[in-house]
């Protein structure tokens, strides 16, 4: 696919202050994933054990993610709400007390981290936006994705969009291979293999998941 025009085919200044670099370096903004979920497993009086056998993953990898040794990516989170009786908002970002939600751009928005399986490599980072709405099905985020080719494949219920803003994504879904440049976009069902990296250095997209 040819490179061609890099020319936004939005006015990106709409996003300024979502669209930053979104550093990694900022301890005092980066929730805490693992201790949500570690909080709400034992609040249900579930075992490590029983979590492992519903979502497939192994006992070590859940301690680690409880612990923030691994910081889960968002497919991972959606395959971990089914433990949960759904609860993918309340992992991310609490289950919000609104029927609306207005997020201004001047505004400081909590940034979270997702690293490979291993904790070696970080994926890519990710504001969350609209965190207050309770009861919502939708999850809206703008992500800086890195370039990863490394990382596996993610599969799990629920359906994405993305829109990018900035940079060149690659993005595999099954079979096919696509790199996406700013103004394009990509909706799919999540129960299709995926994997969406930055195509070389970062890149910025506007990311809305669902997960049923």
């Amino acid at each position: 696919m040819a490179t061609g025009d890099q020319t936004p085919h939005i006015n990106v200044d709409m996003f300024e202050g979502l669209t930053g670099e979104i550093l990694a370096s900022a301890p005092d903004r980066v929730e805490d994933i693992g201790e949500r979920i570690k909080a709400i497993r034992r609040e249900r009086g579930l075992e490590i054990k029983e979590i492992s056998k519903i979502t497939g993953f192994s006992v070590a990898l859940l301690a680690d993610i409880e612990s923030n040794a691994v910081h889960p990516q968002l497919g991972d989170v959606i395959k971990l709400s089914k433990a949960f009786d759904g609860a993918f908002g309340t992992l991310i970002s609490n289950s919000g007390s609104k029927t609306y939600s207005i997020t201004r751009k001047d505004q400081e928005t909590f940034v979270s981290s997702s690293t490979s399986q291993d904790g070696k490599n970080q994926a890519y980072l990710y504001k969350r936006l609209a965190p207050d709405v309770k009861g919502r099905n939708m999850e809206a985020f703008i992500v800086q994705l890195n370039a990863n080719p490394q990382d596996t494949p993610s599969l799990h219920e629920g359906e994405e969009f993305i829109y990018v803003l900035s940079g060149v994504v690659s993005l595999d879904i099954g079979e096919e291979h696509f790199e996406l440049e700013p103004g394009d976009s990509a909706y799919y069902m999540s129960s299709s293999p995926h994997l969406i990296t930055a195509r070389e250095g970062k890149a910025t997209i506007l990311a809305t998941m669902y997960g049923r």
